[in-house]
């Protein structure tokens, strides 16, 4: 019995119940559905495999007594084939153990449902756009924009696991003096002058000063505008092809690459997505005129200060790209927007959100700003090539992608992080991504010396898992799929990683205790062909997790 289908058993017995107080006269006020039953696993095992206080929940709202309304609940359940038992706990807690060939029958469930399962259809509905890193292209990725790659993956990965359509951008800031002063550093770099005041400092510049020569050897003979413009854009593309590429070792893939300058290219009337953001917020009534320059009211929607978006000369603000971006996303049929964006945007907020507001959507409901805090690492060492910062290629040469991707997803984005480079190299188990992976390859081991063993799945017995290190491995796969709802609900990939660590203790406790393969000369039985369903399936469910981590799952180690 899985945990939807005992919920379903108490949702059904709760509507007759309910049905029958209204038919008695009792106020109940509003409707009730499935999501309204909660289960639990008990802290306590002997309490039971799962608990409810549901009837808690609507006893008020019935103007019954807690207790005896989960005693008439208790009893209508206790019939339901699968449960064993069900009694009622302190105020109105409803307790419930499932028979051992309920509770084992999941094994077989997660084993057939592979790939598929933990996934569901809680989030299905809106597009939702997930933006993230959006580094400018102007230098390599540091160890800030390693952090926000990790979880902003792993976030998109957990909400297409709960069933939303999700698309990953990466908005290129590919416009504005920043880009100029990239150039201008380039140039001066082919030519062998220092960097002009101001400039992009670091080996990488000579390096792709370098590589710009080799692509256009008469670079240093054109006129002095060509040659910045010729320099400008060959490191560019040079430079946006490394930051793809160290992504894409990184296991982060973007389905959309937005940039500005598009943004600001005019149209076949004229006009740019920049030029016509003003008149459509106008259209929406939150924009004036004061002082020569357009103004956007933000303040209505909780922004400290109204915005200028365009200035009295007619150039305009950094605002109005961000506009224009965020009416963008909203014409490509994107009904939800996430940003995730670095510790030092708090003050963005408020802004994009008024922003949304202005643009005639729910600041509320369509739009959704995440703060990452900063990250460091013990004993990293600044880039030889940038000079300044830690690059993510480095991180990752050190200490490897999975055991980057696996420690910046297990804690929440708003909490400052430092990772200890010594604890991730160690093949042990206080080092959290070995512990999770080891017990993968545990398990594809069993699996291999089962096979040789002449230990197959030819026989699926259920009630044989009735040890108490197998209960409570099977309660833990049961709640496999609430936690990645969970997590995607919440925007928190980290309680994926914390529930593999906890599937893993209960995984290596089993072992211990539950033979897969006969000792000696003892015959292959049905306990062991069942018990190597619950492996496999335990290999299943951490597969699957690790997956939502963008963390590889070995089959040895």
């Amino acid at each position: 019995m899985t945990p939807l289908e005992l919920s379903q058993a108490l949702f059904d017995q709760l509507s007759v119940l309910v049905e029958r107080r209204r038919g008695e006269g009792a106020e109940f006020d509003g409707e009730i559905s499935l999501t309204d039953v909660v289960l639990e696993r008990p802290r306590n095992r002997d309490h039971g495999d799962w608990a409810s206080n549901v009837a808690m929940r609507f006893a008020k709202r019935l103007g019954v007594n807690p207790r005896d309304f989960a005693t008439e609940l208790a009893e209508g359940i206790r019939s339901v084939d699968g449960i064993a038992d069900v009694e009622v706990a302190g105020p109105g807690f409803i307790n419930i153990r499932l028979e051992a060939a309920a509770a084992g029958a999941l094994a077989k469930t997660i084993v057939e449902a592979g790939a598929d399962y933990g996934r569901s259809d809680a989030l299905a509905g809106p597009r939702i756009n997930v933006e993230f890193v959006s580094a400018n292209p102007t230098g390599p990725l540091h160890i800030g924009h390693t952090r926000w790659a990790a979880l902003g993956d792993s976030i998109s990965r957990v909400l297409r696991a709960a069933g939303a359509d999700v698309a990953n951008e990466y908005y290129i800031n590919d416009a504005g003096n920043q880009m100029d002063t990239f150039g201008r550093s380039v140039l001066a770099a082919a030519k062998g002058e220092p960097t002009p005041e101001g400039g992009y400092p670091g080996s990488y510049i000579a390096d792709l000063a370098a590589r710009v020569l080799e692509r256009e050897p008469r670079l240093l003979e054109l006129d002095d505008d060509v040659a910045l413009h010729t320099a400008r854009e060959i490191a560019y593309e040079l430079q946006l092809a490394e930051i793809e590429a160290s992504l894409d070792r990184f296991n982060v893939h973007f389905d959309v690459w937005a940039s500005e300058r598009a943004l600001q290219q005019p149209g076949p009337d004229g006009l740019s997505a920049v030029d016509t953001a003003v008149e459509r917020l106008r259209a929406q009534g939150h924009v004036f005129d004061d002082d020569d320059a357009v103004w956007v009211r933000t303040t209505d929607f909780g922004d400290d200060k109204d915005r200028v978006i365009r200035r009295g000369n007619g150039v305009y603000t950094y605002f109005a790209a961000d506009a224009a971006y965020y009416l963008d996303k909203g014409d490509r049929g994107f009904d939800h927007k996430i940003y995730l964006l670095g510790a030092d945007h708090h003050g963005y907020v408020h802004r994009l959100r008024a922003l949304a507001g202005a643009a005639g959507d729910d600041p509320e409901k369509d739009i959704e700003i995440l703060i990452g805090q900063l990250v460091s690492v013990n004993g990293a060492k600044l880039s030889k090539r940038a000079g300044n910062i830690i690059e993510l290629d480095d991180l990752q040469a050190w200490l490897g992608t999975d055991a980057l991707r696996y420690t910046l997803a297990r804690y929440p984005a708003d909490s400052p992080l430092t990772i200890d480079p010594e604890i991730l190299r160690r093949r042990t188990n206080d080092n959290p991504v070995f512990y999770v992976q080891y017990v993968h390859a545990r398990t594809s081991g069993v699996a291999r010396n089962a096979l040789a063993a002449g230990v197959d799945r030819s026989v699926f017995a259920p009630e044989l898992l009735e040890h108490e290190t197998e209960s409570a491995l099977l309660g833990a796969l049961q709640e496999f799929p609430r936690i990645v709802a969970q997590a995607a609900e919440l925007r928190e990939p980290h309680r994926v990683a914390r529930y593999l660590e906890e599937v893993a203790g209960l995984y290596h406790r089993w072992y211990d205790t539950c033979r897969v393969i006969p000792l000696g000369d003892e015959p292959v039985g049905d306990v062991h062909r069942t018990r190597l369903w619950l492996n496999d399936a335990t290999g299943v469910v951490i597969r699957n997790g690790l997956d939502l981590l963008g963390v590889s799952a070995p089959e040895r180690m």
